[in-house]
């Protein structure tokens, strides 16, 4: 989960909690003071109605107690019933007679004390608030009078105001939701950007910096970053300053040991001049190994501005590069390419990876065996692949082969380097793509490079003098 999610859902439930807290006791309290407000006129009401019937309990004229009754009924929305004190009806707003003798409130009026509850008619199929009070005639009970009103109304009303508000807490959520993204978002943002800074680093882009921005915690990370990717690229820098001194002072003494084994093997007899022959290609292995150690020093350089390179073109050039050597090891090089266009690489690096490509191959093919070079395009992607007929990957071996001076456990690796495949590995990343390996269900092992398809019109011209400087030509 992102920081900003984090933050987002920590102020959500902060929000959530608070609202919660606030409206809770606010919905119960509106319920109960509009249930206690409804009681409270249905009490006054029955009560009016209770002393204007006394007068004619007093007087024994029931028409004035129906007319109450029908009043009092019209002005309440309910029904309002006058009862004598054994409970008959006197008067009746929905004009019915009959014995209420037997409800518990007119039981309770007529016992002197006022009753007020809710019950559920299944007559009407509505909730009912009734409220019964005696009829004080002199001192003593007369009679009792109930009234009955329909509380769905006040229902209804009461879920208005709670869902009022519901809404309120809602718009209320969503106001401190938006500034939570708001404020998430200005924390997360400078962690952001100075995670793309590093990764532009990583990339080989070392004079890329952080802008110190954000809270003063953002900013001293920046500071801290920007000091650290300038040791970095001091240390590079002198590093590669180095590389460059020691490969040119390397090779300067080894090109004169070589020129000197040459003229000794020339005055030598036979049995000195093998020793010298010998001596010769140890030197020979020494600067391929130079060679291959300072391609590996250019890891985490920025590779230059992307152009293009025809993959057809740079394999037939391999295949011509290498087609003496491989004829002199008892091996045949095949060309299987179905033109997939231009990847975005340089020519030189491409070169170098055939090449290593090429060797490994055959150094692991049986004599007389074949090394197949392939290339095609999948997607946006270019792939490039060389085949051999040799012995093969052991299980496990596929990602421990691309390591540094790592050797197969088969075939004749002892004769390598061990760094072929690491070179690979590393110039395929340097351009974006990636390198594996892995055995051929017909036998023998299949590398293969993945690298970036490019425009054709950024292709590059073919370096013809790069092709003649590469250890395939002889």
């Amino acid at each position: 989960m992102s920081l900003h999610t984090r933050l987002l859902a920590a102020f959500a439930y902060v929000l959530i909690l608070v609202i919660v807290a606030l409206e809770v006791p606010l919905v119960l309290n509106v319920s109960r003071r509009v249930d206690a407000e409804v009681k409270a006129q249905a009490a006054a009401e029955a009560q009016l109605v209770a002393a204007s019937a006394s007068g004619g309990l007093q007087g024994g004229a029931t028409r004035d107690l129906q007319r109450i009754a029908q009043e009092a009924g019209r002005e309440s929305g309910g029904r309002v019933i006058v009862v004598n004190r054994n409970g008959r009806i006197l008067a009746d707003s929905a004009g019915q007679q009959g014995s209420y003798r037997d409800r518990p409130e007119i039981l309770a009026a007529l016992d002197g004390r006022i009753a007020q509850g809710r019950r559920f008619s299944d007559t009407l199929n509505e909730s009912l608030l009734y409220t019964a009070v005696p009829i004080v005639v002199g001192n003593d009970v007369g009679g009792a009078v109930r009234v009955t009103q329909s509380v769905d109304a006040i229902d209804r009303r009461v879920r208005r105001d709670v869902l009022g508000l519901v809404g309120i807490g809602l718009i209320a959520l969503t106001l401190g939701l938006a500034f939570a993204w708001f404020l998430a978002g200005t924390l997360a943002k400078p962690l952001q950007r100075l995670a793309a800074t590093a990764r532009r680093v990583e990339a080989g882009e070392l004079g890329a910096r952080a802008d110190p921005e954000g809270s003063r915690e953002h900013r001293e990370v920046a500071h801290a970053f920007n000091d650290m990717t300038d040791r970095l690229e001091q240390v590079l820098a002198a590093q590669r300053e180095f590389v460059a001194n020691a490969s040119h002072q390397l090779r300067t003494p080894l090109t004169g040991l070589r020129l000197r084994l040459e003229a000794a093997s020339l005055k030598a007899g036979p049995e000195l001049s093998e020793e010298l022959d010998a001596a010769e290609r140890e030197v020979d292995r020494l600067a391929r190994l130079l060679t291959a150690l300072l391609t590996l020093a250019r890891e985490g350089d920025r590779p230059p501005a992307r152009g293009a390179v025809t993959v057809a073109e740079s394999l037939e050039r391999a295949v011509e590069r290498w087609d003496e050597r491989a004829a002199q090891s008892g091996h045949r090089l095949r060309l299987d390419c179905r033109d997939p266009g231009a990847a975005a690489v340089s020519d030189e690096d491409l070169a170098i990876v055939l090449d290593n490509l090429i060797e490994n191959a055959l150094v692991y093919a049986p004599g007389g065996g074949t090394v197949t070079l392939q290339c095609d395009r999948e997607g946006g992607e270019i792939v490039v692949a060389v085949e051999d007929e040799g012995p093969g990957l052991r299980a496990g071996e596929e990602e421990h082969v691309f390591e540094r001076f790592a050797r197969g456990s088969r075939g004749q690796a002892a004769h390598g380097t061990g760094l072929g495949l690491a070179i690979v590995d590393t110039l395929a990343r340097r351009w974006g793509g990636s390198a594996r390996i892995a055995n051929r269900s017909a036998g023998g092992a299949r590398a293969e490079i993945r690298l970036p398809a490019a425009s054709p019109e950024s292709l590059q011209t073919p370096n013809r003098s790069l092709d003649e400087a590469l250890p395939g030509r002889v």
